[in-house]
């Protein structure tokens, strides 16, 4: 079995700006754990189909298998054959992993930690915060319930310090505040920017 700091089901989550290396470290994790001859299940938002449609890939180029949903109840019918709970009797994978986790409803939350009290180790890889610089959706709730946080950090472009932030361009330019939270894009839209040359437009 692969070796972990918890015995029993747990969550793990690892969070940073774009370009941090997030899915890297997801997918390294879940590569350790198909060694180690564990059963992992991996699900990735409908939403996110930049690289390919059914896998989680980093951007240097990095894959594994995924399951595309387009919420967490679609994930939890794939892991429990369409039950609406977690019933004793179905055999679940040791490492449920979940990449883009921002992208996800309410119900990842639920689910998350129903795995967890089922022995499941559990990992979420997600933006923590939004273009904005504010908490992404259902980031704060897996993170005050996690057991282990890996906080990443990418590289400024703009002076090439730790980069903690997502600078979204619209044309060349920052976007404004109000625009849509929710913009699925790579390097043509986003930079890793650290707080100093973070920039939103309130005008």
């Amino acid at each position: 079995m692969l070796q972990s700091p918890y015995h029993g089901g747990h969550l793990e989550v690892i969070v940073g700006p774009m370009f941090s290396g997030k899915s890297e470290e997801l997918i390294r994790r879940v590569t350790r754990a198909l060694i180690a001859r564990q059963r992992v299940a991996v699900f990735k938002p409908a939403i996110d189909d930049r690289y390919h449609a059914t896998e989680v890939a980093s951007h240097n180029g990095r894959r594994v298998e995924a399951h595309a949903v387009r919420h967490a109840q679609e994930a939890r019918a794939i892991l429990h054959g369409e039950t609406p709970l977690l019933p004793s009797e179905v055999a679940l994978p040791d490492m449920v992993a979940f990449d883009e986790a921002q992208f996800f409803d309410e119900g990842l939350v639920d689910l998350a930690l129903e795995l967890a009290e089922r022995g499941v180790r559990v990992v979420l890889a997600g933006l923590d915060l939004d273009f904005r610089g504010e908490p992404f959706g259902v980031m704060p709730q897996l993170l005050a319930r996690a057991e282990s946080v890996e906080k990443l950090t990418a590289i400024c472009l703009c002076c090439g310090a730790p980069a903690t932030r997502t600078q979204r361009l619209i044309g060349g330019e920052p976007a404004h505040y109000f625009d849509p939270v929710v913009l699925v894009g790579a390097s043509e839209s986003y930079e890793a920017r650290c707080r100093v040359h973070h920039v939103v437009r309130r005008n």
